[in-house]
Order: C-alpha cells, then sequence, then structure tokens
C-alpha cells in the first residue's frame, strides 16, 4: 500500500493547490452573483443518454472520452463530461422552463479520458454559467461580459484575448455544411487520416483539427461569411455592437466551430498563450435545441465553462491564508479557559488555534513560525485577574486585555 498514487489523470487539491482552487471559485461566484445568478449543483453522474443524445454518438467525447458503466440495476451511467447538458436536464426535470430567464451557474468535478497534459486532467473541475432564456444577442454580450469580469477579477485581463465567430442560424450553418463537404471530398485524399473519418461523421470538426495536412486545406475552404444569411448577419451585427457597448474587445476567428447542430450564432474563446498548445481557458456558445432533446420546448440559451485547474496555473500569486490568533495556556485550568476564548473568537469570524505542545519557548516558536498575527498568553496569573496578555507579533507589543474584551480588542484590529 506504500506505492499507492492517485490514478492517471487525477490530481489531489491540497496546499496552495487548493487555495488557488478556492480563490477561483470564489472570485467567480462573487462576479455572478452582480449579474443575478443562481448557483445550481447536478449529479456527477447521470444517465448516459443525457450526455449521448446530446453530445452526439459521433462525438469524440462520446465515442472516445466518456467514463460509462453498467449500475447494480442495470442501468447505464456516465460520469458527466460537462454541466451543460445536466443543467439542461435539471431545468426540465423541476419544471422550470416556463419561468424564464434563468440564470445559472456551477462548478465541480468534470470526467474525460483523454491524454493528461499541462493543466488537463481525466478528473478536471469547471465553473460554468447559462442563461436559459437568451432572447437576443445583446444577452449573449453580456454573458461573454461577465466571463470577462472574472477574468480580470482573477488579474487575468491581460493574459487573454477573447476570440469570436458566428455560427449563423439552422439555415445558414446548414448551406455553408454542404458547401463544406463538397469542398473536402474533392480534397479527400489530402485529408487526414482521422478528417476522413469526419467528413461522413461531423465535418465540422475538420475546421478544428490540429493535423497540418489538414490545415493546408482551410485557408482555401468555403468561408462562413458567404453564407450568412440576413437575419444571421444582423445578429451578428448587433452581437458586436452590443460587446463594444459592454467595454468587451475581442478580436473575430472564423475558426472556432461546434460540431453539434444546436448551437447557433455565437461562439467563443478566451485563449491564453501562457499554457502552450492548449490555450483555451474559458469558452462558450449560444444554444437552441438542448432544452428541447431533454423534453422541453425549444429555448435559446447561452452559456460558457471555464477550467479551474487552468485558471488557477495562470495566477500570479497563491492566495494566503488569513493570519491566525494563536491561544497559548499554560497549565490545566488555563487549557480549558483557552477553549472558552477560542469558541468566542471563532463565533466573531476570526480564525483561533489553541497552542498545547511542549514548553513556551517551543509553542511560542511554532506560534510564530505558524503565521499568526497575535498571542493570547495565559496562565495561572492570568486566570486569577480574569484577564489575558494579548501579544502582537508583528509590532511584539504586549497588553492586558480582560476576558470580556478580548473579542473586541482583536474584532477592531481586523476592521
Amino acid at each position: 500500500m506504500s506505492g499507492l498514487q492517485p490514478p492517471r489523470g487525477t490530481h489531489d487539491l491540497i496546499g496552495d493547490t487548493m487555495r488557488r482552487h478556492h480563490h477561483v471559485v470564489e472570485t467567480a461566484r462573487r462576479v455572478l452573483r452582480t449579474y443575478g445568478f443562481e448557483e445550481w449543483s447536478t449529479p456527477i453522474f447521470e444517465d448516459t443518454r443525457v450526455f449521448s443524445r446530446t453530445l452526439g454518438e459521433t462525438s469524440d467525447v462520446v465515442s472516445k472520452e466518456m467514463y460509462t458503466f453498467e449500475d447494480r440495476g442495470g442501468e447505464s451511467i456516465t460520469l458527466r463530461p460537462e454541466g451543460t447538458a445536466a443543467i439542461c436536464r435539471a431545468l426540465v426535470t423541476n419544471g422550470l422552463t416556463q419561468s424564464l430567464p434563468q440564470k445559472v451557474f456551477y462548478h465541480g468535478p468534470m470526467f474525460r479520458y483523454e491524454r493528461p497534459q499541462k493543466g488537463r486532467y481525466r478528473q478536471f473541475h469547471q465553473i460554468g454559467a447559462e442563461l436559459i432564456g437568451a432572447e437576443s444577442p445583446l444577452r449573449d454580450a453580456e454573458t461573454i461580459a461577465m466571463a470577462q469580469d472574472i477574468l480580470r477579477e482573477l488579474g487575468l485581463g491581460d493574459h487573454v484575448t477573447l476570440e469570436l465567430n458566428t455560427l449563423g442560424d439552422l439555415a445558414s450553418r446548414q448551406a455553408w455544411r454542404e458547401a463544406l463537404v463538397a469542398y473536402f471530398r474533392d480534397h479527400a485524399d489530402a485529408l487526414s487520416e482521422e478528417s476522413r473519418v469526419r467528413l461522413e461523421a461531423n465535418p465540422l470538426r475538420i475546421l478544428d483539427s490540429k493535423s497540418e495536412q489538414d490545415r493546408k486545406l482551410l485557408d482555401d475552404a468555403p468561408a462562413f461569411a458567404d453564407y450568412l444569411n440576413d437575419e444571421s448577419r444582423q445578429f451578428w451585427d448587433t452581437l458586436r455592437s452590443s460587446l463594444q457597448a459592454f467595454g468587451v474587445d475581442f478580436v473575430e476567428n472564423p475558426r472556432i466551430v461546434r460540431g453539434l447542430d444546436y448551437y447557433s450564432h455565437t461562439a467563443f474563446e478566451f485563449v491564453t498563450s501562457k499554457l502552450g498548445a492548449q490555450g483555451t481557458v474559458l469558452a462558450g456558445g449560444r444554444y437552441e435545441g438542448l432544452v428541447e432533446q431533454m423534453g422541453g420546448p425549444a429555448i435559446p440559451a447561452i452559456g460558457w465553462a471555464g477550467g479551474i485547474e487552468r485558471l488557477a496555473m495562470l495566477l500570479d500569486s497563491v492566495p494566503e491564508l488569513p493570519a491566525g490568533i494563536a491561544l497559548v495556556p499554560m497549565g490545566d485550568e488555563a487549557v480549558l479557559k483557552a477553549a472558552s476564548l477560542a469558541r468566542a473568537l471563532r463565533s466573531a469570524g476570526l480564525r483561533a488555534e489553541i497552542e498545547t505542545r511542549g514548553n513556551m519557548k517551543k509553542r511560542m516558536e511554532r506560534v510564530v513560525k505558524s503565521g499568526a498575527s497575535h498571542a493570547v498568553v495565559l496562565g495561572d496569573e492570568e486566570i486569577a485577574k480574569d484577564v489575558v496578555q494579548l501579544r502582537d507579533l508583528s509590532s511584539r507589543e504586549q497588553q492586558e486585555v480582560p476576558f470580556a474584551d478580548l473579542v473586541r480588542v482583536l474584532s477592531a484590529g481586523r476592521a
């Protein structure tokens, strides 16, 4: 048992890693609430159909990456590979399709069997948001602006770039898709083996190919802009002007695509060059058929998700733990009084720890090393006088404080 390690593609969240993770979640939660978003939590595993029907049987996620198993009751269960489908399932299950819009955010572990690489794991964590009932491109722009605000609050504004594209409506996309298929079929011999498979099953995914031979063909492929109908062009124009109104800078990237039919119009990614080739840290888009696939009505929505591990890696510094207060009692009676004082301090929202090991010198050495701001020293003499010796460990000043005033004095110092 001494050689046990976490499974490949997983990692422990402890120490600095956990503090970074927590800081990302708490920062996002604070910004999301200013936009009126409410937190939801769905099960880590779902009926396999939640993902296989919505992500598509031919997608890489379904065909290669999902953790799917049969439970003891014979049901096919899948560990969630992403959060959007589960949120839409929850919307329908809980009868909320007539209570729109629903502004939802979530965070938690996701699972995909893929090759681990920098910032990418088989169990990874995402934070995401969905505006279900997004009636206009203004809502798309606002949701993108919200994502940018989170990145700025994390101190990442200078490290990421927003890339934006339009997928048009279904009619525009179908016309473009037909033109793409015809083009790639004419050049099928020049495609990579993987893209030849995609040509029949999901041709839009060829645009995502990292193969050098595929990318040479993309320069001359039909441009989507040539197939946008008037309605789609107006949506695209309004989206861009709305982003400008929100103060959001972007660059247009026609290579951003989504291979599923329910995506429409807006597609975007926040990317960075600080994580190597896998530079997307947050991405999303508009979708219009996903709720319907879950058994609800056709409801337009806009959403995004960001990888918490990747965002945490980009932080310039590790958030520090708040400095605590160390209680140093000497003697059995002092230990019991220290317990009572610690409870009062914690009830006031202050971090307090009781140090009981070793002599006074050893205890104070550990207290200083812990980074505590104050030491509360008490022994038999202090007990008799109902006071403590309060030592400020930064200024090294010490004062005698009555038991009844300790919380007030320390709270005033934190204000």
